[in-house]
């Protein structure tokens, strides 16, 4: 019987213990107060105001004001030492969220909440004013870094890895929601991985309340660290509606760092111009599958001293393998200028690795030219594929913009209804190769197109240039 007993006991034992776990992780889950994690990191979370010195011109006249003569009357008084009439100005003030990442004062926000501010004003959680300076900003992440000087140290909060956030996990937002004060938003990761409208975006998609205000506070994780920057909003009426975008952590250390160090960012830069792959892309270039950044175009830069061509496709960059364009463009902005990287492309049916070393973005930036407009007059031409094709004239170049050594053929007209048309191309557009060979009159884009169906390929690949842009295009064969 007592060895009965304490069988039964064993049992009971175990089914409270494995009840009391998980209980613990429901609770651990599903906190039943924030406020210990509010009390955690309230006194590194800031309001910041700002000043920006506003004229009557920007404000805009006051045509049909009836006061309009009192006004001139005033302005024709308010005279510099020249003669000529001083404008009137007042001070514009902006509110915003930021937070302190070191005792020593460095404060990040958005750069849209400091934007063109001639004062910074930091608000503690304490009642505590401090001027700010302004260190350096980054538009393309909207992140900007501060710099309050204070002879004590101030509470701060680390950074987390945005990496090993999940979708549906605890977050805190803290800031100042219309200017309001301090406030605090609970809700969980909505999802990750957000692209808005930057090369650069990794937004952290949440339902914790984010109102005007809270740009530039953070959003926090259980443990109180960093996992995002929060930015943006989307709305039909300015408030929130549980879609909230926090830049995520993982980003913003990169560039914060580089703000410190150096006042900017500096951007690995490749020198390529790139389109996604997709599948007819893929079956034209004879890659197994759609995958990594199509080469259209290599100016000057490390990618052609390194000996990368137009039709090549980057699969990996620094052992990252690549997927798409975009992931490209951000995998080389993350990488340090006047790095020596691997990269393996794929040209004539085979894989190469290329060693390049790379510059710097910010340095190679440069205006892209218009796009060009169809030309009025079209001389002999031919129809293929849904286009009517155009041998390049010196009048046609000319009217298109095009350099003195341009070389192709000239789309005159398109098929509406046609897949080039579906595909993007338009009248205008210059056709420099096709079938992967350069053409520059229509007898060869004719024998091209014909090579290809007697070889039975279904996709025909173009390289279209439109201004200073070039991109790959494979139309089907079997279209006509």
């Amino acid at each position: 019987m007592p060895t009965a007993y304490r069988a039964v006991m064993a049992v009971v034992l175990g089914l409270a213990m494995t009840i009391a776990t998980t209980l613990t992780a429901a609770a651990q889950q599903r906190p039943d107060t924030f406020a210990d994690l509010v009390d955690q990191v309230s006194g590194a979370v800031v309001n910041i105001t700002t000043n920006t010195t506003i004229t009557a011109a920007q404000r805009g006249p006051n045509s049909g004001n009836p006061l309009e003569d009192f006004f001139d009357e005033f302005r024709n008084r308010n005279r510099g030492p020249d003669g000529a009439p001083q404008p009137p100005t007042r001070r514009g003030s902006a509110l915003g969220s930021g937070f302190v990442i070191s005792e020593d004062g460095y404060i990040v926000t958005n750069n849209h909440v400091i934007e063109n501010a001639d004062e910074i004003l930091i608000e503690f959680f304490s009642g505590e004013e401090l001027p700010a300076e302004l260190i350096g900003t980054d538009p393309n992440t909207d992140i900007a870094v501060l710099k309050v000087e204070t002879d004590e140290p101030l509470p701060f909060v680390p950074f987390g890895d945005s990496e090993v956030v999940r979708t549906g996990d605890w977050v805190m937002a803290m800031g100042n929601p219309l200017g309001q004060g301090f406030s605090v938003s609970a809700g969980i990761v909505s999802a990750r991985q957000r692209e808005l409208q930057g090369v650069y975006d990794d937004y952290i998609q949440t339902d914790a309340a984010i109102n005007r205000g809270n740009s530039g506070g953070p959003l926090f994780n259980m443990d109180g660290e960093v996992i995002g920057v929060n930015t943006a909003i989307l709305s039909p009426n300015g408030g929130s509606i549980g879609i909230g975008f926090a830049m995520s952590s993982n980003v913003v250390t990169r560039v914060v760092d580089q703000l410190q160090e150096f006042g900017e960012t500096r951007r690995g830069w490749l020198g390529v111009r790139i389109q996604d792959v997709d599948q007819e892309l893929a079956e034209a270039l004879g890659l197994e599958r759609a995958r990594g950044a199509l080469v259209t175009d290599v100016p000057d830069g490390p990618a052609k001293d390194a000996g990368i061509e137009p039709r090549d496709v980057i699969l990996t960059f620094d052992g990252t393998e690549i997927g798409d364009s975009d992931q490209l463009v951000r995998t080389v902005g993350n990488a340090p200028v006047e790095k020596a990287v691997r990269v393996v492309i794929f040209r004539d049916g085979a894989t190469q690795t290329l060693l390049v070393t790379l510059g710097r973005r910010e340095d190679a930036e440069r205006a892209v030219p218009a796009s060009s407009e169809s030309p009025s007059d079209e001389p002999s031409d031919s129809t293929l594929l849904g286009l009517t094709v155009s041998t390049l004239t010196d009048e046609l170049r000319g009217q298109l913009g095009l350099d003195d050594n341009a070389t192709g053929l000239v789309v005159s007209d398109i098929d509406e209804s046609s897949e080039a048309y579906q595909k993007g191309l338009r009248t205008g557009d210059l056709i420099e190769e096709a079938g992967q060979v350069s053409v520059s009159t229509i007898a060869e884009f004719e024998e091209r197109v014909e090579e290809a169906k007697a070889a039975g390929q279904k996709s025909f690949l173009l390289l279209i240039r439109r201004g200073g842009d070039a991109r790959f295009v494979a139309l089907p064969l079997d279209t006509e």
